[in-house]
């Protein structure tokens, strides 16, 4: 039975497409999902702030205070780095930056699940946007973390750097609520809790952080030691 060029070409095509292994699919998934999360979330809020009373530099500047964003946007950054070869996005190839936002975007998680959930009920948009960003992003991140990366790469002498970038955070966001008078965190908020009651929270976060970072790191080297076992 004669067989077509054609036919010969959409088989010979098939076959030779490469199937998508579980790393680049939870890149490209974890790239759409935290790129869509963001951007929704940006539409929704910027025209609330601006119907609020605010200018375009105030709704701004309210969005990206929130360490969720901010977090948010490293993760799409470090998917970006798997896909592009560019060379402003090797930051976000070192295994100090991806190991230290498996325990930042933990942290997110955890904080809006075991507080935040309870003080605000969205709906809509809104609540998709919430979703994604502090549940699915974060799970997919910490999948894409265990599975997709080379272990073995960590240090305890990275745990200081890597708790460093939230500490310049916080420097930040209250510098910021003196100017504006506004915080983005509850647990911020010194106009209600006082300096001495945000430093006790601060201090209370910084000590989770380093937990999590702690639990990264240990396994990052149990990761590693199988790893290298599987390859001997």
């Amino acid at each position: 039975m004669a067989v077509t060029t054609g036919e010969r070409c959409s088989r010979g095509c098939w076959a030779q497409q490469p199937e998508m292994n579980p790393r680049r699919l939870l890149t490209h998934l974890g790239l759409l999902c935290g790129a869509g999360g963001l951007v929704l979330q940006f539409c929704l809020s910027i025209p609330a702030y601006l119907a609020a009373g605010r200018d375009v530099p105030g709704a701004l500047g309210t969005f990206f205070a929130y360490y969720t964003i901010l977090t948010n946007i490293v993760l799409v950054l470090i998917y970006l780095s798997e896909i592009l070869g560019a060379r402003w996005l090797s930051p976000f190839r070192t295994p100090q930056v991806r190991g230290m936002m498996a325990a930042c975007i933990t942290l997110v998680g955890l904080y809006v699940y075991l507080v935040l959930r309870h003080l605000t009920a969205l709906d809509g948009l809104f609540l998709v946007a919430d979703n994604l960003l502090h549940y699915v992003c974060p799970l997919l991140y910490l999948m894409w973390w265990l599975a997709g990366v080379r272990h073995g790469q960590l240090r305890w002498t990275d745990l200081p750097m890597m708790v460093a970038p939230t500490l310049v955070y916080f420097v930040y966001v209250m510098a910021r609520g003196v100017w504006v008078q506004e915080y983005p965190y509850p647990i911020l908020n010194a106009l209600k809790l006082g300096y001495a009651g945000v430093l006790f929270n601060a201090a209370g976060m910084t000590l989770a952080l380093a937990a999590l970072l702690a639990l990264v790191i240990g396994l990052d080297q149990t990761m590693g030691r199988q790893q290298g076992s599987a390859h001997d």
